[in-house]
């Protein structure tokens, strides 16, 4: 028997100043067996990275035909294709042939040695950013998350700021590649 995923409820109250984004979000996310707390958390901050109407999470990891997160335009058109962790290149050329647009959050301990063997391939794609978050950050965000929860989630000069009302964390997006 297959295992279900976890589900998550987020409360979110997002201030991004970066982009004149404020906005009250109630956010359900599945957290697949197979994935880490500091994924999903990473997923969840993307989506308040490209909060937009329209941009929804994926069936994720039990799909490999889908994204983490995409945006479609209201004629169904793909127009952002958001992949989490270290992708390896051809997902990558084939979300550019799909999307107009394609944007990584890479993270993990291994992060910098991915980047440093695939990043010059990777860079050379069209529509691509890469942006990175260090690990010491996502680990402490993962921390912060509990099945039910409320975040405030403060973006400001591109720092990232994230509070439950117990405890709170910031985090700082390193941009690899930008197109």
């Amino acid at each position: 028997m297959a295992l279900k995923p976890t589900i998550y409820k987020a409360q979110v109250e997002l201030a991004d100043s970066d982009r004149n984004c404020f906005e009250s979000l109630s956010l359900t996310i599945a957290c697949h067996p197979s994935e880490t707390l500091e994924r999903m958390a990473v997923r969840l901050i993307a989506y308040c990275l490209n909060a937009a109407r329209g941009l929804e999470f994926t069936r994720g990891l039990s799909t490999a035909e889908e994204p983490d997160l995409w945006r479609h335009t209201d004629s169904g058109e793909l127009e952002l294709w958001i992949e989490v962790g270290q992708p390896d290149e051809p997902r990558l050329r084939k979300a550019c042939g799909k999307a107009d647009e394609v944007v990584v959050y890479a993270f993990g301990k291994s992060a910098d040695t991915w980047w440093k063997l695939h990043g010059s391939v990777i860079a050379a794609l069209p529509r691509v950013t890469v942006r990175q978050f260090a690990w010491p950050e996502v680990e402490a965000l993962a921390a912060l998350l509990q099945r039910t929860m409320h975040l405030n989630i403060s973006i400001v000069g591109g720092v990232i700021y994230v509070d439950n009302g117990a405890g709170s964390v910031s985090l700082e997006l390193a941009e690899l590649s930008a197109s």
